[in-house]
């Protein structure tokens, strides 16, 4: 079954099942999701709903793929051949999927689109990295010769969110399956026109049996698989709280974890900076994607001399930002993706309000839409960093402009939270930009602009996480190491006991 949407303007493959081990199939139940346009609040399409039952038929069917399948024993550039058939369908059907991810998570268009362009590069750069990786080196030391073999780790479960599920396919999706590992994909609840499409492209790419499945279901599904003794790793990206659970729930059968968390990221201006040259990059690195981003610049660190003319200029910034429609092009901010997140962002603000914080800009919902869940690009002044709005993730639109009085100062409030994603240092002295971020604790730190490689290995410090995406590493994370003894003259032998 398909629908054809008149704001959509395309179809939507079978909205009634679901994608497992590489097919259609009709869900155990009868269970629906509602997708709701964040703009309208208004149901799109109802759609068949994963139960605990079909995951465990992905599950199994992964199992199979792994155990006695082809996949973990084809070769590299066979693995990456049938990856480059899939991401040349999502490529092809990259306008159908940008509006899908509008409409039902909110992202405006324009984002939608920058990101989809992100996406390709990512993994574009592992299809050509991968051919040339080592998965295989003879070491010889003391008097030994040791093969040493990186081999797929086994089953993955790759959990998306809904703030960027293209680009996570590149990120997890494609680097665990180019390691040799068979994946089910959970992606967000919220994400269901954008993975149908993108189940589409795997199923007409022709993946062996067992070796894809989507699923995007609701916690109670995220929490079966992740428990699951059938499942060999869990990478997900995510909040903190649920990656704790997911620890929790995966060390009964000791599955391996890599996660990608939150982030309190700062942004330090230094008394060099231009901020004028500042403002481009450092406007959207905070506001963009309604701050539904997890290494949104949500503190901006500017220094006591220089704090009411960085509150002036971000001020006049922050309202010229565009909000509205998310299908208008001409929209910068739309509404944020989920009720909770609005109801989040106004509780955050309420109590920085409460503790001390002044709302320079936004605070409250544009009035000019009556139905949505929209919420203006907000900015606080005279905020503390152990204020609950600088210590904790709101992941909407709320921006902390925080004084410090020195370099060292600045240097301690950025690392002053339990996060350690990314940053960014903006001055005009390179030498102390580059010192600065040695100094911070966090997984990447931008000089001079926002945001992170993604061709490089990426992922957090502290509490936003462990273990790597992007890169080598990336494909590395999905593998584990072998040896095997060809010749030894130390080390232990029982012959010789």
């Amino acid at each position: 079954m398909t629908t054809v949407d008149a704001d959509f303007g395309s179809e939507i493959p079978e909205l009634d099942r679901l994608f497992i081990a590489g097919a259609w199939t009709r869900p155990d139940t009868g269970a629906c999701i509602d997708v709701v346009n964040p703009a309208t609040e208004e149901v799109v399409v109802r759609v068949a709903a994963p139960s605990a039952s079909d995951a465990d038929r992905a599950v199994a069917a992964a199992r199979e793929a792994f155990d006695r399948g082809p996949w973990p024993r084809m070769t590299v550039p066979e693995r990456v051949a049938t990856c480059s058939r899939m991401a040349d369908r999502l490529e092809a059907n990259r306008e159908a999927i940008a509006r899908a991810w509008t409409i039902e998570s909110g992202a405006p268009v324009r984002f939608s689109d920058m990101m989809l362009d992100v996406a390709a590069g990512i993994w574009r750069h592992v299809f050509n990295l991968a051919p040339h990786l080592s998965f295989e080196e003879v070491r010889t030391s003391e008097g030994s010769e040791v093969l040493i073999r990186r081999e797929p780790v086994g089953t993955v479960l790759a959990i998306l969110t809904y703030n960027g599920p293209i680009n996570l396919l590149g990120m997890k999706v494609f680097p665990a399956l180019i390691a040799g590992c068979p994946v089910v994909i959970k992606s967000a609840p919220e994400s269901q026109l954008t993975m149908r499409l993108v189940a589409e492209s795997a199923r007409e790419a022709g993946f062996p049996d067992g070796v894809l499945s989507v699923l995007a279901g609701d916690a109670e599904v995220s929490k079966h698989l992740v428990g699951h003794p059938g499942i060999d790793m869990v990478a997900m990206t995510g909040g903190t709280e649920v990656a704790m659970d997911v620890v929790r729930r995966s060390a009964a059968h000791l599955a391996r974890t890599a996660l990608e968390l939150g982030g309190k990221s700062p942004a330090i201006i230094t008394q060099s900076a231009n901020l004028e040259e500042a403002l481009p990059s450092l406007v959207p690195g905070a506001t963009a994607y309604s701050g539904q981003v997890c290494v949104a610049l949500s503190r901006i660190l500017a220094p006591r001399s220089r704090y009411e003319e960085v509150v002036a200029t971000l001020a006049k910034a922050w309202q010229a930002i565009r909000v509205g429609d998310p299908l208008d092009t001409e929209t910068e901010v739309g509404p944020l993706a989920t009720r909770r997140a609005l109801a989040r962002t106004e509780r955050f603000v309420a109590s920085a309000v409460a503790e001390g914080a002044r709302i320079v800009v936004g605070g409250e919902r544009p009035a000019e839409y009556e139905r949505g869940w929209y919420y203006q690009p907000t900015l606080l002044r005279d905020v503390a960093n152990s204020m609950e709005v600088a210590q904790q993730e709101v992941f909407g639109p709320v921006t902390c402009v925080i004084e410090y009085e020195d370099h060292d100062d600045a240097i301690r409030i950025a690392n002053d939270t339990k996060f350690g994603l990314a940053a960014s240092v903006y001055s005009d002295d390179p030498e102390e930009a580059v010192d600065i971020a040695r100094q911070i604790r966090a997984g990447s730190v931008a000089i001079n602009t926002a945001g992170v490689s993604m061709t490089e290995p990426f992922g957090g410090m502290k509490q936003s996480g462990w273990g790597r995406e992007c890169g080598p590493e990336g494909v590395f994370e999905f593998t584990q190491l072998k040896q095997i003894v060809l010749s030894s003259s130390l080390g232990f032998d029982p012959a010789a006991v």
